[in-house]
């Protein structure tokens, strides 16, 4: 399987080509610079250059990166070599510098900016602390969508007798929705003493965060009702009246693949059912891809396995107030503006990572 990089520069070797036969065709139309069809091409040649013009000047520097390292190798004056080695640090940078444009046009070409998600999040290891810290990382992402123009709906939850939640499943929507959460999925860890520790100790648990894009029709097929078991019943959360009192909650299972979903937070049963497939459609829709993937390569395997949530990604320490995400090594001291959704400075060096190419989004 192809290397992200391999497949960024034969995608724009081919932009290369087709920027030089729209060059051409232009050329050959000058004469009628009023028709629709030279318009078009004006256009599509406006919309190729930003990449192609990158790219051959990646291509350029990198010739003179080889010129300059041949000299480096080469017998000679210590003083010529020594300035061919300082030029190809700074032809390097530029490199550097030209990748990190040229990854951020292929994020925007191939990203869901406007695609709505799913985020769920579920109690992992430690019990009633873990339900509680799932209500803690709920507010937290709730925050930042705000901060970032986004709309949170809750579309499942599970509350425990402590006042936690033992999962949730929300729906995040607005431009760059995925972009935004794309790299919250894995195990969130985290170290504080519970209410109920007498000694003082320090309590561990974990997390497991999800994102799966919200399918649309066309990305997944309507499901057949032979495939669905539907059963609906008293809700049994807290809640008003007469979600307590009617048959609202809504319970599908997915036959062919035994997944269930249940809807009891809406007082209406039409619209509990209406959140409940959505919710179903999307684990569908990421169980559906990540079979997809993990049958193409064992480093397409690994991003799957993120997907899955088996990876420890982020550790929030309370006694320190830090926060620490493992991927890149980056501990921040910001705990209160952390949970209070300021997330833009960890999630822009996660993305600053991913354009050197050292992780994967979820």
């Amino acid at each position: 399987m192809a290397s992200a990089h391999e497949e960024l520069f034969a995608r724009l070797a081919s932009c290369d080509r087709r920027y030089a036969e729209v060059e051409e065709q232009l050329v050959r139309q000058a004469a009628q610079a009023d028709s629709k069809a030279y318009q078009e091409l004006s256009k599509e040649l406006a919309q190729l250059r930003r990449p192609v013009l990158a790219f051959r000047s990646y291509q350029r520097i990198d010739r003179e990166v080889q010129e300059a390292e041949q000299l480096v190798r080469a017998q000679g004056e210590p003083e010529l070599r020594e300035m061919a080695k300082t030029e190809v640090l700074s032809l390097r940078q530029q490199q550097a510098d030209l990748l990190a444009d040229l990854q951020a046009w292929w994020d925007e070409q191939h990203g869901l900016p406007d695609h709505p998600i799913m985020v769920e999040i579920r109690a992992g290891t430690g019990g009633l602390e873990a339900g509680l810290f799932v209500g803690d990382l709920y507010r937290m992402y709730s925050k930042y969508a705000a901060r970032c123009g986004l709309s949170v709906e809750v579309m499942e939850s599970h509350p425990t007798d402590a006042g936690g939640l033992k999962e949730l499943v929300l729906s995040v929507k607005g431009p760059g929705a995925h972009q935004r959460f794309q790299f919250e999925s894995g195990v969130h860890r985290v170290q504080r003493v519970p209410a109920t520790e007498a000694q003082g100790r320090i309590h561990t648990s974990t997390v497991t965060v999800a994102v799966m894009p919200e399918p649309e029709e066309v990305e997944l097929p309507p499901i057949p009702a032979k495939d669905l078991q539907i059963d609906v019943f008293r809700s049994s959360g807290p809640g008003g009246q007469s979600v307590n009192t009617t048959d609202s909650a809504v319970r599908i299972r997915h036959l062919p693949t035994g997944l269930m979903v249940t809807c009891q937070d809406e007082r209406s049963q039409l619209r509990n059912k209406e959140k409940a497939m959505r919710v179903l459609r999307a684990r569908l829709l990421a169980q559906l891809q990540q079979s997809k993937e993990a049958q193409l390569a064992s480093t397409r395997r690994q991003q799957v396995k993120g997907a899955e949530r088996s990876e420890k990604i982020r550790t929030y320490n309370f006694p320190d107030r830090r926060v620490t995400d493992h991927r890149i090594g980056l501990t921040l001291h910001k705990f209160d503006a952390i949970f209070d959704g300021e997330l833009t400075e960890l999630i822009d060096a996660l993305e600053t990572a991913q354009r050197a190419n050292s992780i994967s989004p979820a």
